[in-house]
């Protein structure tokens, strides 16, 4: 069953009932269908044929999600981008996807303009919104394509792709993750399988809808049992609980540092009656806030692990009963239904539990392949098995639990960052030498990037000048919160700048 079946399929079965609560704004199943088909129509006349790419920069929006499913309708593929991208990244990940059409709303316009004539494969660019020359409007054309289904292509729902993410390296240059039809409809039935959330569950989407967690977790989810979804422009710590209240919601996927903050915002008099559990994951999930905010909300929390390259979740924690809580606090819980993780060693090899190693991952959510990049998927794909780069170890009772990563990833507040691509600005900055960019431990939000600078002799620069220079290159996650400038950097004998010096002094400064 590809997507677009699986979206004819509920709307045949629930029909009126609301899958997509909006501000005041409801959808149908129905309507859905009937959207989603416009889209993949308008999309058709314009030239999108089985393969082709097409780039979605778009906040949570209703528009998201019809072109997110309606897309793959064609056999085409929905590019998500991060919307918080500015014209360096938003150029890399459309052009690297060889995007023919680009959807996008006049506020991101003025980066689209930047690198527009950088884009060679982009023929045309949609509009949500009032019209600007150079673009063809939404509703124009939504005005003019049927509503019945799209010309129908054969589509291998475990060959063919239905979305391309770009998750970032360590290298510095962001990797195309191909996730075919059968791995984002499996992923969110093992997720099904392992919560058994009902029907009338209202699955609260907070998430930015350009990660994986919010359109598998928060969409494609509720979307497979015949649920609803709340959608929300993004987390509002002001107005969450409010949302909860009104819409009646169920459930929402979060990460580590929403829990954090809604710890700290006023909770007196909530309405949390509706409230079955929530799920968190993205990054690691420090045992005391889970605790507290399970005591202060009485509001179940199922920690779980994932990756783009594996859909989105691998594992999750069991979902107490009545009558047994199997739940390990501080764990990334048990494997998802349909999917195998063990720990191996340098070479490979499994070993013992409780034994620090590297998790692996096989099973019907691990990807297709990374788009163009045959030295990563050699790396990272090996027999069937997904190497994550994550260290962790797994227990005599088969929960598995994350220590380290491989990578020198940061995450901070669940967004994915990596050193190398902010190092790769800094480097650009007039009389630098050296960079080195390293997470440090944050409160709030679990990391914060810090970068070590050495300036060129004679040049000078304050940390400030460097912190606007990154503005302006880099997504606002990615900004260096510290800037240290030095007279060198910790290096080994063959020259390269080593990290973990760097990451031992910090920890030593808080320590102490």
């Amino acid at each position: 069953m590809t997507i677009g079946d699986l979206v004819e399929k509920q709307a045949k079965k629930y029909g009126d009932k609301v899958f997509i609560y909006w501000e005041d704004m409801e959808i149908t199943y129905s309507q859905l269908n009937e959207i989603t088909n416009k889209v993949a129509n308008l999309l058709y006349n314009l030239g999108i044929r089985k393969g082709d790419k097409v780039s979605i920069f778009l906040p949570n929006m209703p528009e998201f999600v019809y072109f997110y499913l309606g897309v793959p309708k064609l056999g085409a593929v929905a590019g998500p981008v991060n919307a918080h991208f500015k014209s360096r990244e938003t150029q890399f990940v459309v052009n690297h996807s060889e995007a023919k059409i680009l959807v996008t709303i006049p506020k991101f316009m003025g980066i689209v303009n930047e690198v527009r004539d950088k884009l060679p494969h982009l023929n045309h660019i949609i509009l949500i919104g009032e019209p600007m020359e150079g673009t063809l409007n939404y509703q124009d054309l939504m005005d003019k394509a049927s509503s019945k289904a799209p010309p129908k292509v054969e589509i291998n729902e475990k060959v063919d792709p239905a979305a391309i993410l770009y998750t970032s390296g360590t290298t510095g240059f962001p990797k195309g993750v191909l996730q075919t039809h059968f791995n984002i409809r499996r992923n969110a039935e093992m997720i099904m399988e392992a919560l058994n959330p009902r029907e009338d569950y209202r699955f609260m989407l907070i998430l930015p809808l350009f990660h994986v967690n919010a359109q598998v977790v928060t969409l494609m989810t509720p979307l497979t049992i015949g649920a609803s979804c709340i959608l929300t422009p993004g987390f509002s710590a002001q107005q969450h609980w409010e949302i909860v209240a009104k819409y009646k919601a169920s459930t929402f996927s979060a990460v580590p540092t929403i829990l954090s903050i809604l710890l700290r915002m006023p909770h007196e008099n909530l309405d949390l009656s509706s409230l079955e559990f929530l799920i968190c994951g993205a990054a690691p999930l420090p045992v005391e806030v889970m605790k507290e905010f399970e005591k202060t909300f009485n509001c179940i929390v199922i920690e779980g692990y994932g990756l783009t390259e594996g859909t989105c979740a691998s594992s999750v924690n069991p979902m107490p009963t009545e009558t047994e809580d199997r739940r390990k606090i501080g764990s990334i819980g048990l494997p998802l239904p349909g999917t195998e993780m063990k720990i191996v060693d340098d070479n490979g090899n499994d070993v013992a539990p409780n034994t620090r190693g590297e998790i692996i991952i096989k099973g019907d959510n691990v990807m297709k392949e990374y788009f163009k990049n045959p030295e990563a998927n050699a790396k990272t794909l090996k027999e069937g098995w997904l190497y994550t780069g994550d260290v962790g170890y797994v227990d005599e009772d088969g929960f598995f639990y994350i220590i380290d990563r491989k990578k020198d990833m940061i995450i901070r507040g669940g967004e994915n960052i990596y050193p190398r691509e902010i190092e790769e600005v800094l480097y650009t900055f007039p009389g630098v030498s050296l960079a080195a960019v390293i997470g440090v431990d944050d409160k709030i939000y679990g990391e914060l990037p810090k970068a070590f600078i050495v300036m060129k002799e004679g040049e000078t620069a304050t940390a400030e000048e460097i912190i606007e220079y990154c503005k302006k290159n880099l997504a606002y996650f990615k900004i260096p919160k510290y800037v240290e400038f030095r007279n060198d950097l910790p290096k080994n004998p063959t020259g390269k700048i080593m990290k973990v010096p760097l990451r031992e002094e910090e920890k030593k400064k808080n320590v102490s």
